[in-house]
């Protein structure tokens, strides 16, 4: 992979350039979006419907949000990338795999980008400042592995499977709303009641881990317990582990199909 490190700069510099084309604002588009839904979300969860005593609960949302947007939007571009790039891969010799991973590279320079805004704000509002916000690049490459994972696994079987992409469109809605973006899980009455959801939803469904944890670092100031941690290691390293097997396994007959 290291030896096409120009032919991937060049692809991640074209993805840039197509997703703001004709754009005036450009990448502040990603800040922009989240800002609007943390507005809505904040009036719709945080007043109108509060549930929860949550301090300083824009950024607890912005948190969330933003690590769900990076998620959601890198599956859902790597989904496609490869019939997209089908003459580039008809016409040259190159690891594969560097076209989803240029989409998911995309997604993360405007992540970390929203990231580097927030950060300021969430030291000075909430005073997170500490030796946990350390954590934070690691945290955020171990998303980025874990988001890597699955789109090497989207893209390949949207190759050969057109549905793909529309099946993950549609399972994204209810999954944002079952991770624990707008509340904090363990403080919902039900989840008390019946711990197997809190267990479900806390530990089956692996974006949690990952939004508990970046919220520890940012919004708490508290370095995360060892459990989480461990957790997000291995998914991430799990996930990546898939992926390349699956791609690799799926991505002979490509240049036919594309």
């Amino acid at each position: 992979m290291a030896a096409y490190g120009y032919l991937f700069d060049q692809l991640v510099r074209r993805e840039l350039r197509q997703k703001y084309k004709g754009s005036m604002l450009g990448v502040l588009w990603y800040v922009i979006n989240p800002l609007v839904l943390m507005g809505a979300y904040t009036l719709l969860f945080g007043v109108i419907l509060k549930t929860q005593p949550i301090a300083d609960y824009p950024i607890f949302l912005m948190v969330g949000l933003i690590a769900w947007t990076f998620f959601a939007q890198s599956l859902l571009s790597a989904a496609p990338s490869l019939l997209e790039q089908g003459g580039l891969i008809r016409k040259a010799r190159f690891p594969r795999e560097a076209i989803p991973t240029s989409t998911v590279t995309v997604q993360l320079v405007t992540f970390a980008s929203v990231m580097a805004l927030l950060t300021p704000v969430a030291v000075i509002v909430r005073g997170s400042f500490g030796p946990a916000l350390l954590l934070l690049p690691i945290v955020v490459v171990l998303l980025y592995v874990f988001v890597l994972g699955l789109a090497l696994i989207v893209s390949v079987l949207h190759v050969y499977y057109r549905d793909i992409a529309p099946i993950l469109s549609a399972a994204l809605l209810p999954w944002f709303f079952l991770t624990p973006i707008f509340y904090r899980l363990h403080s919902l009455g039900y989840i008390d009641r019946h711990p197997f959801v809190g267990t479900v939803l806390g530990w089956f469904n692996p974006m949690a881990p990952f939004i508990d944890v970046l919220r520890s670092v940012l919004y708490d100031g508290t370095a995360p317990d060892l459990g989480r941690l461990l957790y997000i290691a291995v998914a991430a390293a799990f996930s990546l582990f898939a992926g390349l097997r699956v791609f690799r396994a799926m991505e002979g007959e490509l240049a036919v199909v594309v």
